[in-house]
């Protein structure tokens, strides 16, 4: 009785009020407060938990002793470079010796025929036909201390990695070739590398170097071709003084005279990458096993807590393998047992390749964001559907700024769904490089796509890679912090008033990623990389207050006007290229001149939408000849110009517009797909000097 007359007293009236209301509340109204309260418990046990960042992101970098304000990444314990991550793997021979044991001889390259389904090879089944390939290439005079390096000419597909892993096996030297060099590079590179075999995937290439060696003194011996092909080959090989062999019969001799490995060093010779370069000569960068270890390792390092590669993953081969970002990335792959699926080698039907091979890694260039950033928006036909799809991205991007990173929100199931499903809907990393992507792009895909979207900025001469976003970072913008295998310092270009102590200047790179020189050319080896062993990457950068870089200008193209003032047309293009209406566009001006013109090439799908808002129509060629259109787009990047803070001699005076996109076919950009200036300026002299003529009126 005592007990019950204490909680009389301890019962609180406002509370028994409440009881009472609930009690008279009808059943629907209940059940309705019991879903809420079920969806709310719901939503706070599955809500997204953002990703716990492996440093703190306001310092992705600490500057080093030394005064030369150089700086590294703080994943780094002290101020060792990062040269392996797995004991086991300090070759790309062992790499790929490490995945054959993780993977538990598991599938490792796959490729397909149209409309059917990857078949795959083992790790065993490429380690042996590699052992076959390496064995015939000493069996025909090739050797490590002698004759060592092997032409590679082929699109991505297996035989390309299993012909590379038998020049690791024996300690050869793979060169990798590649057509749009042009047939004058490639006669210059078999020169230069004194190359007497090269293994071609189809008869084509084969003819095209035969016809550069026809009728002149050369080193060439032996062509090893993938596919069939016709005696008649092998009768203008003869004539040429060089053996036609297919890679069955090669694969063949070297099973019957099969040779023990012969296992490289760290550093010993693994590649001579040949850089396309936007003037003269292709320049042979020398690399090490050593060098590409260290790339590699740093990669893992950066993303082994949140992103950690596994023998379930696979990877989507279609970037040139010529290059050494798509090697970069296949090591990576290889040395965790994952797999390897390529491309039918037409890039129009990658995304049926995607939806087949279902990747769960897929590295990105920008011009490939671009087209996808444009066909999304394409297809957002209506008002409604563009406001449905700028809403859905802001949600998802408020996400992303506070480290979210998913595929199963609300937005996903309704709008990008069907973006995520077109790469196969598996795809859980991303890393875009070889040129700068728009901040805009990267981070509406990053926020569509769904899955960690990284990235990174080198150049071949130091591997592949020299910074990268760090998981967490999600901000566009910048290149990121500089990769544990490496240091950047920022070095003085007085002449563009950019200073290291401001910090700003020219990108230097230091680490064992940094590549040896470039073959037998010693006076652009010094030029390239200093008595220090700092890489002079051309580029001008600036540090961030958090620690990351951000590229803002380049160096070698910066040219005088007349009156004395520097311009740097690449940071010009960078800023027009945000208007609208433009496609691609090239700045020219020289010391002869008092201003700028531009070559304007504009945007085929978006154009004619455009000028219809200013009462002109016609078709896209009609429209490119229209004064009154070029005057739009002048009128437009000039606004855009100002916006991005270029000065008035900075700007164009005049521009032409061109109907036909600069591209590697037409020669006026690189592989890598950088502006060829010089013959873009050749190309167009007639419409520059027909510009600089208008304005002198």
């Amino acid at each position: 009785m005592q007990a019950q007359e204490v909680l009389r007293q301890l019962r609180i009236p406002e509370l028994d009020d409440f009881r009472q209301y609930v009690r008279s509340l009808p059943t629907n109204a209940l059940m309705g407060m019991g879903a809420f309260a079920a969806i709310t418990t719901y939503w706070y046990a599955t809500r997204p938990k953002a990703l716990k960042p492996p440093c703190d992101l306001g310092m992705q970098s600490v500057e080093m002793p030394g005064g030369e304000y150089a700086r590294r990444s703080v994943l780094n314990e002290s101020d060792q470079y990062m040269t392996f991550y797995y004991n086991d793997a300090r070759t790309m021979y062992e790499v790929f010796l490490r995945g054959l044991r993780v993977s538990n001889d598991g599938p490792c390259l796959g490729s397909r025929k149209p409309n059917k389904p990857y078949e795959w090879q083992s790790y065993r089944e490429v380690a042996d036909r590699a052992e076959y390939i390496g064995s015939a290439l000493l069996h025909k005079g090739h050797s490590h201390t002698g004759d060592k390096f092997i032409g590679i000419f082929a699109q991505n597909r297996p035989e390309w990695t299993i012909s590379e892993l038998a020049c690791y096996t024996y300690s050869l030297v793979a060169v990798p070739l590649y057509d749009t060099l042009g047939t004058e590079a490639i006669d210059y590179i078999i020169d230069k590398a004194s190359i007497s075999t090269v293994i071609c995937d189809v008869p084509d290439k084969v003819k095209l170097i035969l016809d550069c060696v026809a009728g002149r003194k050369h080193t060439m011996k032996m062509i090893i071709v993938m596919e069939a092909f016709e005696s008649d080959l092998v009768t203008r090989g003869k004539e040429c003084g060089i053996d036609i062999l297919s890679l069955k019969e090669i694969e063949a001799l070297g099973k019957a005279n099969h040779h023990k490995p012969v296992p490289p060093k760290p550093e010993d010779l693994a590649l001579i990458c040949f850089t396309s370069g936007t003037t003269g000569n292709p320049k042979g960068v020398i690399l090490t096993h050593g060098n590409i270890i260290a790339n590699t390792a740093a990669f893992i390092r950066i993303t082994e807590v949140h992103c950690m590669l596994n023998l379930h993953d696979i990877h989507m081969s279609y970037l040139p393998l010529a290059h050494m970002f798509e090697r970069v990335v296949e090591g990576v792959i290889l040395i965790h047992g994952a797999r390897i699926g390529y491309f039918q080698g037409d890039i129009r039907l990658l995304m049926d390749d995607l939806k087949t091979l279902q990747p769960t890694i897929f590295p990105v260039v920008p011009r490939l964001l671009n087209r996808m950033f444009d066909k999304i928006f394409g297809q957002a036909n209506t008002p409604l559907k563009r406001w449905l799809l700028d809403f859905a991205s802001r949600r998802k991007e408020a996400e992303l700024r506070s480290g979210v990173v998913r595929k199963d929100s609300m937005w996903d199931k309704l709008i990008f769904r069907k973006v995520q499903a077109s790469l196969g809907g598996r795809v859980r990393l991303m890393i875009t490089g070889a040129a700068p992507v728009s901040p805009t792009v990267l981070t509406f895909l990053r926020s569509a796509l769904g899955c960690q979207f990284y990235e990174g900025y080198g150049q071949t001469e130091c591997t592949a890679g020299c910074s990268m976003s760090m998981p967490g970072d999600w901000t566009a913008g910048h290149v990121g912090a500089p990769l544990p295998c490496n240091s950047i310092k920022l070095v003085d270009v007085a002449e563009m008033n950019y200073l290291a102590a401001n910090g700003e200047g020219e990108v230097c790179v230091k680490g064992p990623n940094v590549c040896q020189g470039y073959l037998k050319d010693p006076e652009r080896t010094a030029e390239a990389i200093d008595k220090d062993g700092w890489l002079h990457t051309g580029d001008i950068g600036k540090w961030l207050p958090n620690g990351t870089l951000k590229l803002i200008d380049r160096k070698k193209h910066i040219f005088k006007l007349a009156q004395g003032e520097y311009i740097a047309p690449e940071k010009i293009e960078n800023i027009y290229i945000r208007s609208d209406p433009v496609a691609q566009i090239f700045v020219h001006g020289d010391s002869l001149q008092a201003c700028l013109v531009g070559i304007v090439v504009p945007d085929p799908d978006f154009l004619p939408g455009w000028v219809k808002k200013r009462g002109i129509e016609g078709s896209y060629s009609e429209l490119c000849k229209n004064m009154d259109v070029k005057n739009a787009i002048l009128e437009d990047i000039l606004m855009v110009g100002k916006e991005g803070g270029l000065k008035s001699f900075e700007q164009v005076r005049q521009i032409a517009l061109h109907p036909e996109m600069f591209s590697v076919q037409n020669g006026l950009l690189t592989p890598t797909l950088k502006a060829k200036r010089t013959e873009l300026r050749n190309h167009f002299r007639e419409q520059i000097d027909a510009l600089y003529a208008k304005i002198k009126m």
